[in-house]
């Protein structure tokens, strides 16, 4: 079912969520999951290989940046939040740049555990356009540069001990894991056990593998694409079905399913299902769709704002990295800002 509320209802919500931006400042999330870095090589991509149908890329620019829930970490700091941020890096230079980055952001890097003899985990991105033909580049290759060893146990036991602690000050608990070793099931167990009984809502961006790990969350976010691969697997008819037995199965209050350029829709155990069109003008790129819906529901969810509200902020944080260029993919305060301005003002105009 489609979410058809007046143009002034939606306006008038908008308008609430742009004004609850600036009162947020202060409020404290407890984060805990996986780091990357994100390297992106621009360059053009005018010639093929002499010996082999590839391109030849000639960079002229490297951008890097955290990644995962390093993304999430910048995003909410840029809100105005303070974080307690629990992950790892490797002991190398990626992990270095990563814990500087966020330095340089004002996030604490305390709850970042360096591992000896670890590589962090890289993603290598490879864009191109022809030079004087195209202006939009586009993406001709992605390799990914990961540990070679799992991280020990003891990491993830000591990172979520550390985070179960700190929530006792938090508005929010966010959980984003890439199966990295940052949090394990029984982990996961105790923040979220602890987490609910204090009434902080807790966000988790799991991956389809390990969907235990958010058993009893708040909110989990999924893409449309895994929410198919999720149906076929339990043999539904529909996603409405499939959704309603993954929100029975693992004690969910909503699954909120992106769908980039279509969209998010979201299904709660006993209300309708709602979609949130996309409204993004031109999109470009999808990268950190996931961290800024993240970062958008601890914000509406942490200060308490309905699920539904919560979903149409994180309708307008994806829009908002649709339209950004790929090496700068972290949803600001700004940034959002301005767009649920634009959003509202739009609205109005259409209501006259």
């Amino acid at each position: 079912m489609s979410n058809s509320d007046n143009p002034r209802s939606r306006a008038e919500t908008l308008r609430m969520l742009r004004n609850s931006l600036d009162e947020m400042s202060g409020s404290h999330v407890t984060l805990i999951g996986d780091i990357m870095l994100d390297r992106f090589h621009h360059g053009f991509a005018n010639n093929l290989n002499s010996r082999a149908p590839v391109p030849v890329l000639k960079i002229f620019r490297t951008d890097e940046s955290p990644g995962a829930a390093a993304h999430i970490a910048r995003g909410l700091t840029s809100m105005g939040l303070d974080i307690d941020f629990y992950s790892f890096v490797g002991d190398d230079r990626e992990g270095e740049i990563v814990k500087k980055m966020l330095s340089d952001d004002g996030i604490s890097t305390d709850g970042i555990e360096t591992i000896d003899d670890h590589n962090t985990l890289v993603k290598i991105r490879f864009y191109g356009s022809r030079e004087s033909l195209l202006d939009n580049p586009q993406i001709l290759l992605q390799a990914d540069r990961g540990p070679i060893n799992q991280a020990p146990d003891e990491i993830s036991h000591l990172l979520c001990d550390k985070a179960n602690s700190s929530l006792s000050n938090s508005c929010a608990l966010v959980i984003s894991d890439y199966d990295k070793g940052s949090i394990n099931v029984e982990g996961a167990s105790l923040l979220i056990s602890t987490a609910r009984k204090n009434k902080i809502p807790v966000i988790v961006d799991p991956k389809l593998t390990g969907l235990e790990i958010s058993r009893g969350a708040t909110a989990v976010l999924v893409e449309r694409r895994g929410m198919e691969l999720m149906r076929r697997r339990l043999e539904c008819d529909d996603s409405i079905s499939a959704a309603k037995e993954l929100i029975s199965t693992y004690e969910w209050d909503a699954l909120v399913v992106l769908g980039g350029i279509d969209g998010i829709t979201l299904y709660q155990s006993n209300s309708e299902v709602l979609h949130y069109p996309c409204n993004s003008p031109s999109p470009k790129q999808q990268i950190g769709l996931h961290d800024a819906a993240s970062t958008a529901l601890a914000l509406a969810l942490g200060h308490g704002h309905s699920m539904e509200d919560a979903a149409l902020l994180v309708t307008a944080a994806c829009d908002c990295i649709l339209t950004a260029e790929a090496s700068q993919t972290f949803v600001d305060r700004k940034t959002l800002g301005t767009w649920l301005d634009e959003l509202t003002w739009q609205m109005q105009i259409s209501d006259r």
